[in-house]
């Protein structure tokens, strides 16, 4: 999976990465794929990144930063919904536009996978995918995600319900 991959290096948020927070969380586009459904401010954002102990074990999630070799931010992978009990948890990737479909999505998922079996020892990685969003469909399965369950009309969009994939990778 990582034969001709570009460059990742994941890292915690730092203050300096507010405005790219804040341009993705805002993202209207990325809110039918999620939970968000109300703008954050770059207050409350700010208020997360100075407060957030960036320790899975007591945020019970991890955000970071992905950046590319020239150490430009290509995006933001979330560790969330993190169970110790049962060694597992979601995860959740967002390349920005200009990044896109260049690889840095599946170099990134790589990390995140080797992170979760070498330093969390967990069992599983899993994602929820909108049925209708073929790119992100192959990307998980292009990283050894299977699709083990519909959810159906799972996500709403304003106008229509739209089933999702759950999807698992046993690491």
């Amino acid at each position: 999976m990582t034969d001709n991959l570009p460059y990742v290096h994941l890292r915690a948020i730092e203050p300096e990465d507010l405005d790219v927070l804040y341009g993705i969380e805002n993202d209207t586009s990325l809110w039918n794929v999620s939970v968000t459904s109300v703008p954050y401010s770059r207050y409350t954002l700010y208020e997360y990144v100075a407060n957030s102990k960036n320790d899975i074990y007591s945020d019970r999630q991890v955000r970071m930063m992905i950046e590319n070799e020239n150490h430009d931010v290509v995006g933001i992978v979330d560790i969330i919904n993190f169970e110790p009990k049962h060694l597992r948890a979601e995860v959740g990737i967002v390349i920005k536009d200009a990044y896109r479909n260049k690889g840095f999505a599946m170099a990134a998922i790589a990390k995140i996978r080797v992170y979760s079996l070498n330093v969390l020892h967990l069992h599983q990685l899993y994602a929820y995918v909108d049925n209708e969003n073929k790119q992100s469909l192959r990307l998980f399965e292009k990283c050894g995600f299977v699709a083990s369950y519909r959810l159906r009309d799972w996500l709403f969009d304003g106008r229509t319900y739209h089933d999702v994939l759950f999807m698992q990778l046993f690491l």
